[in-house]
């Protein structure tokens, strides 16, 4: 099984979805599908809160082939894309499967990618095939350069009103506001369909072709980080520390309070839970910006496993004695030790 595709429009295709793929920790989703049928090339990513695809129509002798799909995982992209420079925009690339490879091979040389074959992907057909129609016909079909759209990306969650056709959207969040303009504002009408029903319609062949009932639900799209991986996202920190407050709560009543040490631990762990989250609130609340660097910079440091060694020299920093905390630590630990029990 093969497709002939210009070095040009697969390197397109690559570029407006890799932008869309998951992170390491959904295995399913990272990376970009490949996937070919009787008269397109796609290249298909999600990371199940966006979906994009993108295709390339076949040349006629190609329509005759039996439909496949493969998933190039993420870290082969980076060796992929500079392949693909590597020639002229109008060679030639034929890609084809064999086993548990997608061979690329060029005017001058070729490249060899490792595949799973079963590897799961979503119904991508189906998905968005449930979403066009569920649109309510009638409604706004705006036009807007995605250009522009990127501007919009100051870590907000944003809701959009569309006005009305050759109108201006507008965008809200919290303390924020704003706009963008139509496409047609700028005297030129770059969309290619100008109603919903021509977009449709220019679809309709690659989207018939999926389930009425596709879904991202389900356990194989799922996160499947290591439990104590750190985030860099200020939301899903203070998602964290609440939980932590929260959970050490419930096993601290639900412990004896004669297990003094592990009543204690979820106590201990409970009170520095809550007591982060305010702290980072605060800050939030001052300065979004100074919380989001701070958040960073502690993931870091936590990713390294040397936290010891930074509260030590920031404990120096402060003008305390570490030293002293330590031999006085040492010395409740044998005094402990040599204490008989009860």
């Amino acid at each position: 099984m093969s497709v002939t595709i210009n070095a040009h429009q697969l390197s397109r295709l690559i570029d407006k979805t890799i932008s869309h793929m998951a992170s390491e920790y959904v295995e399913p989703l990272h990376g970009i599908r490949l996937d070919v049928d009787a008269k397109y090339v796609y290249a298909v990513a999600s990371d199940r809160y966006t979906i994009a695809v993108a295709r390339y129509q076949l040349n006629h002798g190609d329509q005759q082939q039996e439909p496949w799909a493969r998933t190039i995982p993420a870290e082969y992209l980076r060796s992929l894309r500079e392949w693909i420079q590597s020639m002229e925009g109008a060679g030639l690339i034929t890609i084809s499967t064999a086993k548990d490879r997608l061979i690329f091979e060029g005017p001058q040389s070729d490249l060899s990618i490792a595949v799973t074959p079963g590897l799961e992907f979503p119904d991508w057909r189906g998905l968005l095939r449930k979403m066009v129609e569920q649109t309510v016909e009638g409604e706004l079909f705006p036009c807007l350069n995605s250009g522009y759209l990127s501007r919009f990306n100051t870590g907000d969650i944003l809701r959009v009103r569309f006005t009305a056709d050759e109108k201006p959207a507008v965008v809200f969040a919290e303390d924020f506001i704003g706009a963008l303009m139509p496409a047609r504002h700028a005297g030129v009408y770059p969309c290619k369909e100008e109603t919903f029903e021509g977009a449709h319609k220019s679809w309709l062949w690659t989207l018939a072709a999926g389930s009425t009932d596709a879904s991202l639900d389900g356990a194989a799209y799922e996160e499947d980080r290591p439990l104590y991986d750190v985030t860099t996202d200020i939301r899903e920190t203070g998602e964290a520390l609440l939980q932590q407050t929260l959970r050490s709560g419930w096993d601290m009543s639900g412990k004896s309070t004669e297990k003094r040490d592990e009543f204690l631990a979820h106590c201990l762990a409970a009170v520095n839970g809550w007591t982060a989250f305010r702290y980072l609130d605060a800050l939030y609340n001052v300065d979004p910006r100074a919380a989001a660097a701070v958040v960073a910079e502690v993931a870091g440091e936590l990713e390294s496993g040397e936290i010891g060694d930074f509260a030590w020299d920031a404990a120096e920093a402060a003008g305390f004695d570490p030293e002293k905390w330590h031999s006085e630590y040492d010395a409740r630990l044998k005094a402990v030790e040599k204490k008989p029990a009860a």
